[in-house]
């Protein structure tokens, strides 16, 4: 009982924070003049993956809950994904990939690289290569990570200069918000999430051992699912303000950041590659990950004009795998 009221209440304040933190985030990014196209890729990324971050680093150096790292960031990676979907269904006008930019396949083909990387990585166990207590594929992660944000960057600055142009004349959003107060306010509500994401995988264990459900599935699911919901807010949001953009790009780019985090969690996880500690179980939720963002990638170059029912069927094909990737985890809880 304690540990749901205890999973709703930092699911609460990860919503709440997250909301928070976009904004402030956005505010941040037009007083220093970065532009939010960069923004929805990079910082907004970073910003709603900060709980997965918290949740994995607090899951290995303090818990001694590797399942539930890995399972939160592969399990946030299948998530967003099929928030993707959702963003179809609640936007009504057309299909969601129709809207979108093709620049998007870049990010989102980096992110099947490094889920890719992370599927041999798991297979190999411990006859993966470590240099120390860390595992090749963190290494690797992390400079796939920084080539992939320099390369949309660049990617970006060379075929939306027109859009930046235009962003920069357009009347200031946050004129009335000194650059104090959105720094004061970003920090504040991070502290928030921290304190909250901490807290996650020791409750996780908990609904676990009631559950029965095992730390693999409560960490791909439960802890996921709450640490994504700032995905999902920042999400709707954007594209409720027409910024299809900036909703896929933050989605595509969490998932990339994702994967860095996993590289983090195994740096701070001192016994030994992390991977090697954890189930063979997580390979089917980054095998899914990779199968929907490839689905995503197809749809946005397809570009499909209309919808069936009240989804396109990239959309479908989506919520398709999310469900089959949910049905396996069970099945091998």
């Amino acid at each position: 009982m304690f540990s749901w009221l205890g999973f709703i209440i930092c699911t609460a304040a990860i919503v709440y924070s997250g909301i928070r933190l976009a904004r402030y985030g956005d505010v941040i990014a037009e007083k220093t003049g970065l532009g939010r196209t960069w923004i929805g890729v990079v910082l907004m990324a970073s910003v709603t993956s900060l709980p997965e971050l918290v949740t994995g680093i607090s899951s290995v150096t303090y818990a001694n809950l590797p399942d539930i790292a890995a399972g939160d960031v592969l399990g946030s990676c299948v998530f967003n994904m099929l928030i993707l979907a959702f963003l179809d269904a609640f936007y009504r006008a057309k299909p969601l990939s129709a809207r979108a930019q093709h620049g998007n396949i870049l990010s989102a083909a980096f992110g099947i690289l490094l889920l890719c990387l992370i599927v041999v990585s798991i297979f190999l166990g411990d006859r993966a290569i470590r240099i120390g207590w860390v595992g090749y594929y963190s290494l690797a992660s992390i400079g796939i990570y920084f080539v992939a944000m320099r390369m949309v960057y660049s990617y970006e600055k060379r075929q939306l200069v027109a859009h930046f142009v235009k962003e920069i004349a357009e009347e200031l959003k946050y004129r009335d918000i000194p650059t104090k107060t959105a720094v004061r306010n970003y920090s504040l509500n991070a502290l928030v999430v921290i304190a909250a994401a901490v807290y996650l995988p020791k409750i996780g264990e908990g609904i676990a051992e009631a559950t029965g459900l095992g730390q693999t599935f409560v960490g791909n699911i439960f802890i996921a699912v709450s640490t994504s919901l700032p995905e999902v807010v920042v999400s709707i949001a954007a594209v409720r303000a027409g910024a299809v953009d900036l909703a896929i790009g933050n989605l595509f780019g969490s998932n990339i950041f994702n994967i860095l985090i996993l590289a983090l969690d195994d740096i701070f996880y001192v016994k030994g590659p992390l991977l090697s500690f954890t189930s063979s179980n997580h390979v089917i939720s980054a095998i899914s990950a990779a199968m929907m963002t490839t689905i995503a990638i197809i749809g946005l170059t397809y570009r499909a004009q209309k919808k069936e029912l009240f989804l396109a069927w990239d959309s479908i094909g989506i919520l398709l795998v999310y469900v089959i990737n949910l049905m396996l985890l069970y099945m091998l809880r």
